[in-house]
């Protein structure tokens, strides 16, 4: 193995583990900035539990994967009311 190809291997460890390190913050930037249309769409309380439970790190991937096998949301949309003009 050659100098040039440990420090590639070196490189690549270093940067896998800072990326690792960064993927829970990038979760929580996300969720955070989708908080206005989860309330939106699940009334305050609803939605602020959805984009908690999304924000804390191996829960909200655990959370999104369960729904994506169930097919349905744990906190259901509000129903809209509508009224004829």
């Amino acid at each position: 193995m050659t100098m040039r190809e440990q420090a590639v291997r070196y490189g690549e460890r270093r940067l896998k583990r800072r990326v690792a390190r960064a993927l829970p913050w990038v979760g929580a930037v996300v969720a955070v900035a989708t908080i206005a249309g989860a309330i939106r769409r699940k009334g305050f309380i609803g939605g602020t539990l959805n984009t908690v439970l999304d924000a804390i790190p191996f829960v909200g991937g655990a959370k999104n994967f369960a729904e994506v096998y169930r097919g349905r949301d744990f906190i259901r949309d509000k129903r809209v009311v509508r009224t004829r003009a």
